[in-house]
């Protein structure tokens, strides 16, 4: 007893002398004979971040964490001490007898510590430009870093991993408010069985997923145009128990990250170099149909419709009272059983109705079956309800309710959905009456369109003119267009080149992907030295063809 007595007593004798070695100035790493102190920071070789002290908003407890450096609004993307704060500004960060990263307080006692397996002499502790807040042996080998524990921000080359195989998971979780960074009650994490999602969930409830990952984007975001995040993202699927998600931006000079608010929104975040402040770029949740499961089971959700929800197609309210109050969580029931619950294998079989540009309904199972047997496989099998094939993933199937199911503008995939005989000839006989009256109704408005705009199509532009945005040209044969335009769901603009008058009309080529203009102020000319430029609203050269 008096051994660990003497022991403890060391340790704090020891942390008071380290303590009296303050930085006292701005450097990137710490030793094993410095220390911290309230008014101290440690700073990124490149400047941009800093790690040390802080309180959020009206907060008066300190915490220690990475923020963004000289930037007006505080911006803290990690912190150590989420539920464990100091009291006061009496308390210091230094590495301890055994090689940890620690936060004591005024009385020496430690309140958060790395806590590494095992003891490390003469470590070290170094903010990377990456925000990674690093602890190195003597060897400089790293034997822990801030990007494997994760507060609420993903930051570029830093991973989201979850390895079922050992139950561990490197996941953000939301700030409990906007001025208290204890735990909240959101996390964002990468849920890897067989067709990989990212989820936002509150609690264990999901509250938003991405959709599938095909190898180049997430198929349920909108707007996560290839030709804009190709260099980006990257999702590692190993195997069907392990995978994580890291991003990168190939302009360095971009400063942007992701964070996951105490609302549960998971938002892309973009420094303007006009104003200095971050702009919103992307958010995950950007209409009510963006929730989790808006429309219950066997629902639809459209935030372009009044009602937000439907049925799909062969289903019906499992409770019309509550559905016309909207309140849609009960969700909809299938109206006509199918064969197989009819048990009649002798009567009409089922068949497959197209949905296009949805959001692919959660919990789906994938097949290795070749695109053109996937539907006979999903028919031949009396629980499948649904399928769909996508390129880069290949074939899935739905055995259970089809729940979260969103239909958009652009984007998306198709998805077959299974019904009775008598519900798609029903379709059928509709679809013929109303397709009949669409063709002859856009036969007259297209040969009035083409008379009144043909006079309207340029197919180039000269110097000393310029294109504005709102403005396009077309192609001769009118097979492209170039102007500006903003993926679904963001509000900043790109130069681009699209096909014209095709479905949701995909972007072929984008000039300044790296460098968005932030408002509608800006414009493509030809420069003086005969390169194509693209300016900013304050008339500010963002991205050149030389």
């Amino acid at each position: 007893m008096g051994f660990r007595h003497n022991s403890r007593s060391m340790l704090q004798l020891f942390l008071l002398i380290s303590s009296c070695f303050s930085l006292g100035f701005s450097v990137d790493t710490l030793r094993f004979n410095q220390s911290i102190r309230d008014s101290d920071f440690l700073v990124s070789n490149g400047q941009n971040l800093k790690f040390g002290f802080f309180s959020p908003g009206n907060n008066t407890h300190r915490y220690v964490g990475v923020m963004y450096n000289n930037i007006s609004a505080m911006t803290v993307v990690w912190t150590a001490n989420r539920d464990s704060p100091l009291n006061d500004s009496n308390g210091t960060v230094q590495i301890s007898s055994d090689g940890n990263l620690v936060i004591l307080d005024g009385q020496m006692g430690v309140v958060w510590s790395s806590n590494l397996s095992s003891s490390v002499t003469n470590s070290s502790v170094r903010l990377l430009d990456t925000g990674n807040l690093v602890l190195q042996n003597s060897d400089g080998r790293i034997v822990w870093q801030s990007f494997q524990h994760a507060s609420d921000s993903f930051m570029p080359n830093m991973r989201i991993m979850t390895d079922l195989s050992t139950n561990e998971r490197n996941m953000l979780t939301s700030w409990r408010s906007p001025n208290d960074p204890s735990l909240g009650s959101f996390t964002a994490l990468i849920e890897p069985l067989q067709i990989p999602q990212l989820f936002i969930r509150n609690g264990s409830d999901p509250y938003w997923r991405s959709g599938p990952w095909n190898g180049q984007i997430f198929i349920g975001v909108p707007g996560m145009e290839v030709n804009l995040y190709q260099n980006g993202f990257d999702l590692v699927n190993d195997n069907p128990e392990t995978a994580y998600l890291t991003f990168s931006y190939v302009n360095i000079s971009v400063l942007t990250y992701f964070a996951l608010n105490s609302s549960g929104n998971f938002q892309q975040k973009l420094l303007s170099h006009r104003n200095g402040d971050w702009e919103v770029t992307w958010s995950s949740i950007q209409n009510e149909c963006d929730v989790y499961g808006k429309c219950g089971s066997f629902g639809s959700c459209n935030a372009r419709d009044n009602p937000i929800c439907t049925c799909l197609p062969g289903f019906e309210p499992k409770n019309i009272d509550e559905w016309n109050a909207a309140n849609w969580s009960n969700g909809c029931t299938r109206r006509t059983p199918l064969q197989s619950e009819r048990n009649d294998s002798f009567g009409e079989i089922d068949g497959f109705l197209e949905l296009n540009r949805v959001k692919l309904p959660d919990n789906t199972r994938w097949s290795l079956t070749l695109e053109a047997d996937c539907g006979s496989q999903c028919l031949n099998t009396s629980s499948c309800i649904a399928y769909a094939f996508y390129t880069g993933i290949g074939c899935m199937l739905w055995n259970e309710s089809l729940i979260d199911v969103q239909k958009f503008s652009s984007g998306g995939a198709d998805l077959y959905i299974r019904l009775a005989y008598s519900e798609l000839h029903k379709k059928r006989n509709w679809t013929s009456i109303i397709a009949t009256t669409v063709v002859l109704g856009f036969i007259t408005i297209s040969v009035c369109t083409l008379f009144c705009l043909k006079w309207y199509r340029a197919d180039r532009f000269t110097r000393g003119h310029s294109i504005r945005d709102g403005e396009t040209i077309i192609s001769e044969r009118e097979r492209f267009a170039l102007g500006f335009f903003s993926p679904q769901g963001s509000s900043v603009r790109y130069v681009g080149i699209w096909y014209y008058k095709v479905a949701n009309e995909p972007v072929v080529w984008v000039a300044n992907r790296e460098t968005p203009v932030l408002d509608n102020g800006g414009a493509l000319t030809i420069g003086n030295d005969g390169n194509l430029i693209v300016l900013n609203g304050d008339n500010n050269i963002i991205w050149s063809s030389k």
